[in-house]
């Protein structure tokens, strides 16, 4: 009989529970974006060669974790400072004062129906939602962001409002329920421009719920890295 087997599968159920390592979680764009900064400096200060550049921000540009970004400047100084260097500040829990209109640029109505907002549309600076005896779901997950503030003014009445946001944006909430729900699921995005959505109102014997849509996330966020790769690239050539 072998009496190490049951010690031998509780130290395999102790690895499979343990969190994963820094270098194998999934990179961010806002991770990209700092590799992609610190190559674009290197490149200036001559450390890289324009050859060398461009192909590690081909490879930054497909990396998929941590640790595979890391790789591309763990021989630049830049690299090592990385540690000391502050974390950006979380987005504010209340809209700028005097940012947002008081007017709704849209309202969107549910009065014993339902009411959505999704797909490829543009989110304005204050969206009204209402939910009397009915439904409204308002998807931000494939919008069009012309603002980095974003308020969703919700009021569900013997009825409910989804909200769902890209998993890039940072995602606030600031309403109450009454003898209802009110959650929201608190959203920090790594890049200090990403945009930011306030979930306000209140939920009377009805919900409100506001929560990442994991997978999607703002194109305009992931083309940024790209635009800087270009215009870097440009510079160095002389167009």
């Amino acid at each position: 009989m072998d009496l190490q087997k049951p010690d031998l599968q509780k130290q395999d159920l102790q690895q499979q529970s343990a969190p994963p390592a820094v270098s194998d979680l999934r990179a961010s764009d806002a991770e990209r974006d700092r590799i992609a900064d610190i190559l674009h400096d290197a490149l200036a200060e001559g450390r890289l060669t324009a050859d060398e550049h461009a192909e590690r921000v081909e490879g930054v540009l497909r990396a998929k974790t941590v640790g595979e970004l890391e790789v591309f400047i763990r021989d630049l100084p830049a690299a090592h400072r990385q540690g000391s260097a502050s974390s950006p500040a979380p987005a504010p829990h209340r809209p700028t004062a005097g940012a947002l209109p008081i007017d709704p640029d849209d309202n969107v109505v549910a009065v014993f129906s339902g009411a959505v907002r999704k797909g490829r549309w543009r989110a304005g600076r204050r969206i009204h939602a209402y939910a009397v005896f009915g439904s409204v779901e308002i998807d931000l997950s494939e919008a069009f962001f012309d603002h980095q503030q974003v308020v969703v003014k919700s009021f569900a009445i013997f009825g409910s409002v989804e909200i769902r946001v890209p998993e890039n944006v940072s995602l606030r909430g600031t309403g109450s329920g009454v003898l209802g729900s009110f959650e929201v699921d608190t959203l920090d995005s790594g890049d200090p421009q990403a945009p930011v959505v306030y979930v306000d109102g209140w939920a009377v014997l009805g919900s409100v719920e506001a929560r990442p849509r994991r997978g999607k996330v703002v194109a305009d966020i992931l083309d940024r890295v790209q635009r800087k790769v270009d215009r870097s690239l440009r510079k160095h050539l002389g167009h």
